[in-house]
């Protein structure tokens, strides 16, 4: 038995495979987002132990005791600040956070080869331009910074008291020379941090540590090892089965992300598309991100009156109604494929009397296929081809949201067992791996397939004529709120 566990935005998922890489038992323990500031999202790390071990404590006692390994996943970029005692200096400054715009444009002017060390622009939700404004605006907390980890990595810190990372979720810090796969000296000397500062590499399959006899005993567990795991998108993949060339995913998650495994490091840092590690060894991939795709939608369920995000999905799938009217912009954080930009806002355009709250939920699926759609231009226009995509994320569940990506995007669309739970499924995959008993090629293969969406010839050509007026929407926008 293999327990992943996932360290979300909104939730942790925890999930119990067993030999035969079936989900054994599965639970989640809810968090929420602060937001003290316009454009600040934080979080309490307290609050991720917190749901983790809830999580963990709702799976089934006797599962748990079968389990020989751990491997963690988790939401990337978030800085979660540590003193020389290991304590919490301030809330976790998380990965849709844009209060860093301006250090971005000062690291990039400091250091002109900053994109060639990282494979990605500077962009705010990343790590190191994080604390770069926390040296300039909190210069008393950053003077306390003794670690900075990840949110998983934390997690594994209060596992396990090893401060460890892994390839994937560390190359987002935008402090890693990705393509070497290590620290990189200029990038940390950048925000005036060192290697000291930094948690320890490895790849996503290697164990960092085991878990200490307290928490073992508190979790009806034997003192395993933990996997050092990945960030969710790379996690997600090895869910999936997505590490060879070609192979990629959207992930319909709080955010969205178009995934494209990759052989070498190939980065490319036109249309804001990222480069990153993989969480298998030598394996890197590109990736477009949009910011709200899943919460962009439940924010629309909310202020539309749904009794529940599900009621909104539910409510279009029986509708079966495309868009006619209202054109909705996701951009509720910000964007940063294609766009780059932490001031973007949502929108809702040409609304009618006519209009009703099903009529704004569809545009608001829409939208989201719309943003996710342009990622996959980003991709392309980077040298990626793609010819399909399997789906992950908790967005999964709706096959009429697929139908409508599958058609934004002009691709087909698969759907694996095990899809909504990927980055946990891809985390205990991890899990399984660090034990050295299985090859990766043997562990790491696609699910077995559900279902395939295909493009619907007739949304096809409906949205190759509403889709240009999203595009000149967010033109028409910019910088008309700051």
């Amino acid at each position: 038995m293999y327990l992943g566990l996932d360290i979300g935005t909104s939730g942790v998922k925890a999930v119990l495979v067993d030999d035969a890489q079936m989900i054994v038992d599965q639970a989640t323990a809810p968090l929420s987002v602060s937001r003290p500031q316009p454009l600040w999202s934080e979080q309490d790390p307290k609050d991720w132990w917190r749901a983790t071990n809830e999580a963990v404590l709702k799976l089934d006692t006797r599962a748990r005791r079968a389990v020989r390994a751990i491997g963690l996943s988790g939401q990337m970029h978030g800085a979660t600040l540590l003193d020389v005692h290991g304590d919490v200096i301030r809330p976790a400054i998380l990965w849709n956070d844009g209060r860093s715009a301006a250090s971005c444009q000062a690291m990039t002017e400091a250091c002109p080869e900053l994109h060639e060390i990282t494979g990605n622009l500077a962009m705010p939700g990343f790590t190191a331009p994080k604390l770069y404004w926390l040296r300039e605006n909190e210069p008393e907390n950053f003077k306390k910074v003794a670690r900075v980890l990840l949110p998983k990595d934390y997690v594994r810190w209060l596992m396990s008291g090893d401060a460890a990372s892994d390839m994937s979720d560390s190359a987002g810090t935008l402090w890693m020379d990705v393509g070497a796969r290590d620290w990189s000296d200029t990038m940390l000397g950048l925000t005036g941090l060192d290697r000291s500062h930094m948690p320890d590499l490895y790849e996503g399959t290697q164990a960092t540590g085991v878990l200490k006899q307290s928490i073992a005993d508190q979790w009806s567990m034997a003192r395993v090892p933990i996997a050092a795991g990945g960030g969710d998108n790379a996690a997600g993949a090895v869910g999936s089965g997505i590490i060879e060339p070609g192979e990629g995913f959207v992930s319909l998650g709080t955010s969205g992300v178009v995934f494209m495994a990759d052989d070498a490091f190939r980065p490319n840092v036109a249309g804001a598309v990222h480069t990153f590690c993989h969480a298998v060894p030598d394996t890197w991939h590109r990736m477009s991100v949009i910011l709200s795709a899943a919460s962009a939608v439940d924010f629309v369920a909310r202020i539309a009156g749904f009794a529940s995000e599900a009621d909104l999905y539910d409510q279009t799938a029986d509708a079966k109604r495309p868009g006619r009217g209202a054109v909705y912009l996701p951009y509720l954080s910000g964007e940063r494929t294609p766009h780059n930009d932490p001031n973007a806002k949502g929108a809702f355009f040409g609304l009618t009397h006519e209009d009703t709250p099903l009529t704004m939920a569809q545009a608001a699926l829409e939208g989201v296929a719309f943003a996710l759609a342009d990622g996959v231009d980003g991709l392309r226009a980077a040298g990626t081809s793609i010819d399909g995509l399997s789906v992950i994320g908790g967005g999964s569940r709706s096959i009429w949201w697929g139908r409508v990506i599958a058609s934004a995007m002009n691709l087909p669309l698969t759907y694996r067992e095990s899809s909504a739970v990927g980055p946990a499924f891809g985390a205990a995959r991890l899990a399984r791996l660090c034990l050295d008993e299985d090859a990766i090629s043997d562990i790491c293969t696609p699910p077995a397939i559900d279902h395939v969406v295909e493009p619907d010839p007739l949304l096809v050509s409906l949205y190759a004529e509403r889709r240009p007026i999203f595009t000149q929407l967010y033109q028409a926008t910019k910088g008309l709120l700051s």
